[in-house]
């Protein structure tokens, strides 16, 4: 491969960009534009829930709070042997709440029957701002009525005082449940989604209808040589776009990653470049460029709708949920939630970047293949 040709087509390729004011206004408005727009959009429900539990107390009184808890199958119980891993579970994303049941759970209600729940703790993981917020009144409801049950039953049927039961609420990451930071993550999956996929579909396939694009096919320069000087400039325009995003949305919606920027950039680069191959293949593969925009919107907007953008996926039916997990999108929005909202780290979303690196090499490996076939 030869760097200065190499160079020479990324210098053309910019030029060419900055030249048309349509597709600059593009590029820099549509992210800022989704950004603010989406950013106060919110809609789910509760469903399979996946609660982490520790129970301390391991009574007969415990064990009828969790069964009464998981009997309406919204929400899943997962048992942790300590504290600790439930935190590390949260930070993962394993688990959206848990709930922690004292020591003291059974014989409290012995003495003061209707008295104990107080003891119990209720944690939510504010990342997941949406299904907190719509599952805190639903667990909190349940739970009162099972203790009341439980301590009608201690009395030995007698009807014990009036249960005066609060049940200990915190939210982890987002004590506010605010959903604005749970859709300004979000966003970055969608802008980098359809519109890079969009540009580059339609950038490419209007090069091969004015005939420049087989021009450069019959040039010394190689295929790979001709992907990545088409790739790569536009990579570096929405690496931009997406710190004048995390800009935008510190200062005007005062959300700012709590984890570390650079590596939320990084990431954010590579599945740039993912979403840029799966434009080139779609070009590749059209003969207009009305056919390239219908691929796109066919292609882009399932994905966007099905990676958790808006609805969560734990929320699908489970076939959904199986399929979702072959989009690159599903794993770039977990990761770019984990990172803004969680704080997470390199080993906290490493199954997920392995995934994206899986996705990124295929999609890379087929637009590069079809560059050559159309050669």
């Amino acid at each position: 491969m030869s760097w200065r040709r190499l160079l020479t087509l990324m210098r053309r390729e910019s030029q060419a960009t900055l030249r048309d004011p349509f597709t600059l206004s593009i590029l820099v408005l549509v992210p800022l534009a989704a950004l603010l727009i989406f950013g106060f959009v919110l809609s789910t429900e509760v469903h399979d829930l996946v609660v982490g539990v520790r129970d301390d107390s391991q009574t007969t009184a415990s064990r009828r709070l969790l069964s009464d808890i998981e009997a309406g199958g919204d929400f899943r119980l997962v048992p942790f042997a300590t504290r600790q891993d439930i935190t590390r579970a949260f930070r993962r994303g394993e688990i959206s709440a848990a709930l922690i049941i004292p020591s003291g759970f059974d014989r409290r209600l012995r003495e003061a029957p209707g008295g104990a729940a107080g003891e119990v703790q209720v944690l939510y993981d504010g990342g997941e701002t949406i299904l907190a917020g719509n599952a805190d009144a639903f667990l909190r409801s349940i739970v009162n009525t099972s203790v009341a049950q439980i301590a009608a039953r201690t009395a030995g049927g007698a009807p014990p005082p009036p249960p005066g039961i609060e049940v200990r609420i915190d939210a982890l990451y987002n004590p506010k449940l605010d959903g604005t930071p749970y859709m300004v993550a979000g966003t970055f999956g969608f802008v980098l989604t359809f519109l890079t996929t969009l540009i580059t579909a339609v950038s490419v396939i209007t090069e091969r209808l004015g005939g420049t694009f087989e021009q450069l096919q019959v040039t010394p320069a190689t295929s790979l040589e001709i992907f990545l000087g088409k790739v790569l400039p536009l990579g570096g325009v929405f690496a931009f776009d997406v710190v004048l995003m995390v800009i935008a949305a510190g200062l005007i919606l005062g959300v700012w990653p709590h984890g570390s920027v650079l590596f939320f950039v990084l990431v954010s680069s590579f599945y740039v470049l993912t979403s840029l191959a799966l434009g080139v293949f779609i070009s590749a593969t059209s003969s207009t460029a009305a056919e390239a925009v219908q691929k796109t919107v066919l292609t882009s907007i399932p994905l966007i709708q099905l990676s958790g953008f808006a609805f969560p996926i734990r929320n699908m039916p489970i076939g959904v949920q199986w399929l979702t997990e072959i989009f690159p999108a599903t794993h770039y929005i977990r990761v770019s939630r984990a990172i803004y909202l969680r704080g997470a780290g390199v080993l906290d979303v490493l199954p997920e970047l392995l995934m994206l690196g899986i996705f990124g090499a295929l999609l890379m490996r087929v637009a590069l293949r079809s560059i050559e076939a159309r050669a």
